[in-house]
């Protein structure tokens, strides 16, 4: 009978969200139902974190874990997808008067992280609003490469951030192979089809192939660098001598190093000292605004993604132990803008 209930109860539900969705497509002011102007990605809806009975507001949007354009919502979007939906909101709400970027990130990926760093970029170009980053815990490496586009930052002073650098990793279990007596069969077309194999025994990697990769390594270094450079020297511009500029020396202090708030500050890697309430009453100032609401965009998920869990497969279910430590599945060939404290 229990079981016949539960099966009645969703059944019903069901019913429910079909009439529901077949309402709000027929409905002539569907279009303020969805998320604004964008008709696919993330459903996003707006949450008041903070009401101060203000008309004007100020987005924050969270840049948390690992950077990353895997599926982050089970429905096929990414943190880059997320994100950017989140600027398109901040951008198209005239109330919105600037956007708070809270990182608390080690970094990741190197195209995600650059996705982000110039949908930031071009969000204060198009919009004319400000974007202020606040540094929690951890703000290093591709976590500083999406904070240094932002018209100011404040770090607490000890947040965790600089590691300024780029790690690509892999694994060559040659000799573990040897032991056990496998032996790799490989046909390739060309002399550096296999680089990074990890079957190859260290002497039968060509020196040429060293210089390739690292060669690849220098080129995205640079690239970081300059994203730096321009930022920082970008937000000095706007923000005059109210912010900090970039010591005559910060390159040295570029070589994967992790930097304390206070040290970073006096590196010109922030603008200033504090936490998130400072980064609020920083975005007031540089907003012109006396007051207003903070606000924060989030994924709507209505039943029928609920329901849509039991055709899953069982894969999707696994039940996960939680040991405390969320460490990122590196994978081999892939650049990463990434502080890895434990592989230290």
């Amino acid at each position: 009978m229990i079981f016949s209930i539960i099966l009645l109860v969703l059944l019903f539900l069901s019913v429910l969200v079909i009439i529901g969705q077949f309402v709000t497509q027929a409905l002539p002011f569907n279009h303020s139902l969805t998320t604004g102007t964008r008709d696919i990605g993330p459903r996003l809806e707006e949450c008041v974190l903070k009401d101060n009975d203000a008309h004007s507001k100020i987005a924050v949007v969270p840049v948390e874990g690992i950077i990353t354009e895997s599926d982050l919502d089970g429905q096929g979007n990414s943190m880059v997808d997320v994100i950017k939906a989140e600027l398109d909101r901040a951008n198209d709400d005239k109330n919105v008067r600037a956007v708070i970027l809270k990182v608390n990130s080690p970094g990741g990926e190197v195209m995600a992280s650059d996705e982000i760093n110039k949908a930031i970029a071009d969000f204060q170009n198009k919009s004319d609003k400000p974007v202020i980053c606040s540094m929690s815990s951890l703000a290093a490496s591709g976590g500083y490469y999406v904070s240094v586009p932002s018209r100011w930052i404040v770090a607490n002073e000890l947040t965790i951030t600089g590691s300024i650098g780029v790690i690509l990793h892999s694994w060559n279990y040659r000799d573990l192979m040897d032991k056990v007596g496998l032996a790799p069969v490989t046909y390739k077309s060309g002399k550096f089809k296999d680089m990074l194999d990890g079957e190859r025994s260290t002497n039968e990697i060509p020196p040429e192939e060293h210089a390739m990769v690292q060669g690849l390594i220098d080129e995205t270094f640079q690239k970081f660098k300059d994203v730096v450079r321009e930022g920082r020297e970008q937000a000095h511009e706007q923000n005059k001598q109210e912010g900090k500029s970039l010591a005559s020396d910060w390159e040295d202090y570029a070589d994967g190093r992790v930097l304390s708030g206070r040290q970073a500050l006096g590196l010109g890697f922030v603008d200033e000292l504090g936490d998130f309430d400072k980064a609020v009453a920083r975005a007031k100032t540089i907003a012109h605004i006396h007051n207003a609401n903070l606000i924060e965009y989030r994924e709507r998920y209505d039943i029928s993604e609920f329901l849509h869990l039991f055709g899953q497969s069982g894969s999707a279910h696994d039940v996960k132990l939680d040991l405390g430590v969320d460490m990122p599945k590196l994978q081999a060939g892939q650049l990463y803008f990434l502080y890895l404290p434990m592989s230290q």
